[in-house]
């Protein structure tokens, strides 16, 4: 079973642990309140598409000792093999200098320790910025964030934990660490042109995090997937609250059908189809024929990331 370590940082009320919360202990963001603030380092495990480990520190910024110290007496130990640094920015912060000293001694510190290390940064609260404002003020964080970042190159996502955009960001982030996904998407694809679908879309299992997608038809919705990955989520929230399993899920209209299906036993599989004609039998038959290709594919994964 391979570890992958993910750090995360960023000053204290930036929002770590509510979207850590979010997307690995199935809160729902209202709940996030009640969390508190995470003193020092705060380790979890976990897996994630079977023999993948993701190794999380979320490094608190409760008092500016604490993140003075992953710098100094901290430092070989924090910033040793980390696959995937991930920064957040309030973006409301009213300490945006000392915001970004700290994330420039994380840079140095990975380049020392880590310099493969994949580096992303959240500007998250974004829900605070008025919505005509949104765009032309991530833009500019981004730029400057991706000025300071040199020589590394750094990714950046606005996030909020009351929106889609939170699983867009983790999406992306956790594909990355995938192994062989490649392959992967050649068979995605291959699948979409057999059964004819518009689109196929594959989710992690406990997450419902999108790790691939194929598309066959133009969609005008860029955020289609992480709006689908928060409202089953929280569906099958819903269920387990009523002591119900949640597998399955048909929508149908006159313009289209589209099929959730337990695919893999790490994956859940989302296929639709302009066809809203098709029998529903006839689409879970191909999506039952397919599993056993993809579970090879995935056992074929797993040994990848073993080795």
């Amino acid at each position: 079973m391979a570890r992958k370590k993910v750090l995360l940082m960023g000053k204290s009320s930036a929002g770590k642990t509510s979207m850590r919360s979010i997307i690995f202990a199935n809160y729902i963001a209202r709940d996030t309140r009640r969390l508190c603030a995470t003193i020092d380092v705060e380790h979890s495990h976990v897996r994630f598409l079977g023999n993948l480990v993701l190794n999380l520190w979320d490094c608190g910024g409760y008092a500016e000792a604490f993140m003075e110290n992953y710098f100094t007496s901290q430092r070989d130990t924090i910033f040793r093999n980390v696959e995937v640094l991930i920064y957040v920015f309030d973006v409301k912060s009213e300490e945006r200098d000392k915001d970004i000293h700290y994330y420039q001694s994380c840079l140095e510190a990975i380049l020392e320790n880590s310099p493969k290390a994949k580096v992303f940064c959240l500007v998250h609260k974004m829900d605070l910025i008025a919505d005509s404002h949104r765009d032309a003020v991530f833009a500019q964080r981004e730029e400057e964030l991706k000025r300071l970042s040199r020589p590394l190159e750094v990714t950046a996502f606005k996030t909020s934990i009351w929106d889609e955009t939170l699983y867009k960001a983790w999406s992306s982030i956790v594909y990355q660490l995938v192994p062989n996904v490649s392959e992967l998407e050649r068979s995605l694809q291959q699948f979409a042109e057999i059964i004819d679908a518009d689109e196929v879309l594959l989710f992690e299992r406990a997450t419902f995090l999108v790790i691939s997608n194929s598309l066959r038809r133009e969609h005008h919705d860029d955020h289609r997937f992480e709006k689908i990955s928060n409202i089953v989520k929280q569906f099958k929230l819903s269920c387990s609250k009523l002591s119900a399993q949640f597998h399955s899920m048909e929508v149908r209209n006159s313009q289209f059908a589209a099929y959730i299906d337990v695919f893999t036993p790490n994956t859940y599989v989302l296929v639709v189809t302009s066809d809203s004609t098709l029998p529903s039998s006839a689409m879970l038959i191909n999506i039952r024929n397919a599993r056993s290709h993809f579970e090879k594919l995935e056992q074929a994964q797993e040994s990848a990331v073993v080795r």
